[in-house]
């Protein structure tokens, strides 16, 4: 499959949440690469995922945080942990998610891989298996801090692939 770039976002300063907006709908999948830390003070906070900026989800998590290995549901996008502000100064959690035919018409799902870096006894290495329980196609996705702002530096690329296209080859 080919890869392309469709936007990156970085943030200058903290913001609340970040939308990649009226996304095209002429790739078979999407994927998106972030880099992140939240700006709240105390403890970890969670990146939440809403595509088409609904709440409308949910997902089953595994992580292990370097001692203890557990699983639990999510809902309401909250994805995987992101460093906080009182986490190691200038350390970013790193994401990948993937979105799987994101225009068909059935519900949508998503894998994600995450890591919650930290120069402590505690990190978190995050695997989720993600459904957005919508039949519409994904036009927009909101990423946002559950219980504080991105902080500044903070970076999203999204991307756009197509299966069978090889650089030279289109499929249509």
């Amino acid at each position: 499959m080919a890869k392309y770039l469709i936007e990156t976002i970085t943030l200058d300063s903290s913001a609340s949440s970040i939308t990649f907006s009226n996304i095209p709908q002429d790739y078979t999948d999407l994927m998106i690469k972030v880099s992140s830390r939240s700006t709240r003070n105390a403890g970890a906070d969670f990146l939440e995922l809403l595509p088409n900026a609904s709440t409308s989800v949910t997902a089953l998590r595994l992580q292990g945080d370097g001692a203890a290995v557990a699983s639990d549901s999510l809902t309401g996008g909250r994805v995987a942990n992101m460093p906080a502000a009182s986490t190691t100064s200038n350390t970013f959690g790193n994401f990948e998610i993937y979105f799987s035919n994101y225009t068909n018409s059935s519900n949508k799902s998503a894998s994600i891989n995450a890591v919650s870096e930290d120069n402590a006894t505690t990190a978190y290495q995050t695997l989720v298996a993600f459904i957005y329980n919508n039949t519409s196609a994904i036009t927009s996705i909101r990423m946002e801090g559950q219980l504080g702002s991105l902080d500044a530096g903070s970076t999203f690329s999204l991307y756009g692939f197509l299966a069978g296209n090889d650089g030279s080859t289109t499929v249509s």
